[in-house]
């Protein structure tokens, strides 16, 4: 028996079976049938779409936490601040003998 080549199914058919699946008038199998597609993977659409929507309606379960704004011209003050102290701080140590003169 050969093997058929890996399918990608679109988000939309993949809601479509997992619905039909949540209907619950047809079993699995019948639905693997009708679909083609393996009753596992019917059973795993289902799951998430059921884990999706409890978010949907403001649940816990959030997809992505809100990134924190980031202020640009903070940032590059910052990154001056601390490039002025290390080349300070590399010539302290260079004259004093405790660092070498490589770089």
């Amino acid at each position: 028996m050969t093997r058929r080549a890996r399918r990608n199914h679109s988000p939309a058919f993949k809601a479509k079976v997992a619905l039909a699946a949540i209907k619950g008038e047809k079993t699995l199998a019948e639905l693997a049938q009708q679909f083609d597609v393996h009753a596992n993977q019917i059973k795993q659409w289902k799951d998430q779409l059921l884990e999706g929507a409890t978010g949907l309606f403001g649940g816990e379960a959030k997809s992505e936490p809100a990134a924190p704004t980031v202020d640009l011209k903070i940032l590059h003050a910052k990154i001056g601040e601390l490039t002025l102290e290390n080349d300070f701080l590399e010539q302290a140590l260079t004259k004093a003998g405790l660092l070498s003169a490589k770089k």
